[in-house]
């Protein structure tokens, strides 16, 4: 019996394309040196349904948990098709998580199978070690990557390249079914796993559409990770469903994203706030601003360096704010302050900033930001975590975490992370404004500046720290830097240490993952130097 499709059911909007545009190429996965990977409707369905017969074969169906661990490659795409038309749920994990992590998430989702790209290897089989129920359906392996293909694993490409497959025997288009689930960052620990269901995606692409301003006359383009929600709701999804074109690359690269947006005539790109500054701290070029991009959509852009970033790249910032528990808010380029995240949608999110007790706070009063939707009740579900998820929501408002004001003008800004404010000798210090200053020296490739409990023993009180990666070939004498900071920076402000180091650990949403910076530290460690004695 045939089943009825659902509008906006991934494997169902994707079979309705195929039928009327099927060779369309609506994706492009881009990889650097190595070929590029073109997908069309017609692709993406073929693919996608040997990729569910070989999930069901491995007794993969309705309700189970499926987790994939690659960069952005096709086979997200064809997984996301074959677990949401199975009814199953997709686990996307973090391309850079360690065994330790990839065994957390594996074993806290229940993940009955896993796909993986050959080059994390090693990590599986450390992680997957102990976990008797768990089957891999298969590797993948990709050009560039050293590792072979081990003949104890069956082969995605080999699925791939095989005879087609039609439909499942047992199809699900509910869209109510769980569809992912998605873990938070886990910058302060073990991550959440967030279970999204499938009525979270539709309204992404009539969205965006309106709020973004997307037209058939763009090319969208991301180099965040498609196991971040960001990735897909501003750009995966937005681009299938609506019929535009999007680029993909295999990871974001700070180096290369103009060049990437010019080959392919990108016209708008999505980034979150740590990658911005990584971009500006790139020595600037003559023709920075000879480019198609016209919009770059961004999530917690660093004020010191808003304007500048635009004026320098000849780009336009629309600001957002958001969770993959919920929430939305947005500032359009040129309406409201700069440093603000904007305002809630009228009529479908409301926003407020509140003090402990819950009582809404006055204008320019710092609290937490909670929101709620209007249309229907607020509710989170993190997987086997019953009470942290009704925490999440009481009272109906869901609790964001972060510390936040609210001009009064009706203005939101996001002020720090709760938990994660840095003071100094009774100072509030602000990381991104320190950040931007050490981004302008020429030799600075990326920084990432966090607190350390204070010398002075002061409950509350930090010292600074600036990790800094230098450009490729240069070195920076910490004096000289000392100096250089002591002109843009007030005293308090300064740094009391620098930490050179090889790169920032980032999360998958490209945060700086300061607590492994921490954990590194040691004032008498090779590559830290003292900053604050140098007067």
């Amino acid at each position: 019996m045939d089943v009825p499709r659902t509008a906006g059911h991934f494997a169902s909007e994707l079979e309705a394309k195929a039928e009327k545009l099927p060779d369309t190429c609506i994706v492009i996965f881009e990889n650097d040196s190595f070929p590029e990977e073109v997908l069309t409707y017609a692709n993406m369905v073929k693919m996608g349904r040997k990729l569910a017969r070989a999930l069901a074969d491995h007794g993969i169906g309705k309700g189970d948990t499926f987790a994939l661990l690659m960069r952005n490659h096709p086979e997200f795409v064809y997984s996301l098709y074959a677990t949401s038309i199975l009814g199953a749920v997709l686990v996307p994990i973090d391309p850079r998580s360690r065994a330790e992590r990839i065994r957390f998430m594996l074993s806290n989702s229940g993940s009955k199978g896993l796909i993986f790209t050959s080059e994390f290897l090693e990590n599986v089989e450390e992680a997957v070690w102990g976990l008797p129920s768990l089957k891999v359906v298969g590797i993948v392996c990709k050009d560039g990557m050293d590792t072979v293909q081990p003949d104890r694993y069956p082969s995605v490409n080999e699925i791939l390249c095989g005879p087609e497959a039609p439909p499942p025997d047992r199809v699900d288009y509910d869209i109510r079914n769980p569809m992912e689930i998605i873990y938070t960052s886990g910058t302060t620990g073990d991550p959440k796993g967030v279970v999204l269901k499938g009525t979270r995606l539709a309204p992404y692409a009539k969205l965006f559409r309106g709020v973004f301003g997307y037209s058939d006359d763009d090319r969208l383009y991301t180099g965040l990770s498609l196991t971040h929600g960001n990735a897909q709701a501003v750009t995966l999804i937005p681009s299938v469903f609506l019929g535009i074109p999007s680029v993909i690359s295999r990871k974001f690269t700070k180096s290369r994203i103009w060049d990437v947006c010019s080959k392919y005539g990108c016209t708008t790109f999505s980034l979150l706030g740590g990658m911005m500054m990584g971009i500006y701290s790139e020595p600037a070029k003559p023709r920075d601003a000879d480019n198609p991009v016209r919009l770059v959509i961004s999530a917690g852009t660093p004020r010191p360096i808003w304007e500048a970033f635009e004026k320098r790249f000849g780009v336009l910032i629309h600001e957002w704010y958001g969770a993959v528990e919920g929430g939305f808010a947005h500032k359009p380029p040129g309406v409201g302050p700069i440093g603000s995240f904007g305002k809630p949608l009228e009529g479908v999110t409301e926003m407020m900033v509140v003090r402990e007790d819950g009582i809404e706070c006055l204008s320019n009063e710092m609290g937490e930001i909670v929101c709620r939707n209007l249309a229907e009740k607020t509710e989170v579900e993190y997987v086997g975590k019953k009470e942290a998820s009704e925490a999440k929501t009481r009272g109906g408002w869901l609790r964001t975490g972060d510390v936040g004001h609210k001009d009064e003008n009706g203005w939101f800004f996001f002020d720090y992370r709760k938990g994660g404010g840095l003071r100094r000798s009774g100072d509030f210090i602000q990381p991104d404004y320190v950040e931007a200053a050490i981004a302008e020296h020429p030799d600075v490739s990326d920084v990432c500046v966090y607190g350390i409990p204070a010398e002075s023993g002061a409950p509350g009180e930090s010292d600074l720290v600036a990790a800094v990666v230098v450009h490729e070939g240069c070195s920076i004498n910490p004096a000289s830097l000392f100096r250089f900071l002591k002109e843009k920076l007030e005293k308090n402000s300064i740094p009391s240490y620098l930490q050179m180091v090889k790169d920032i650990p980032k999360t998958v949403s490209e945060k700086n993952l300061d607590r492994v910076l921490k954990e590194e530290f040691r004032k008498d460690a090779l590559g830290v130097f003292p900053l604050s004695d140098m007067n």
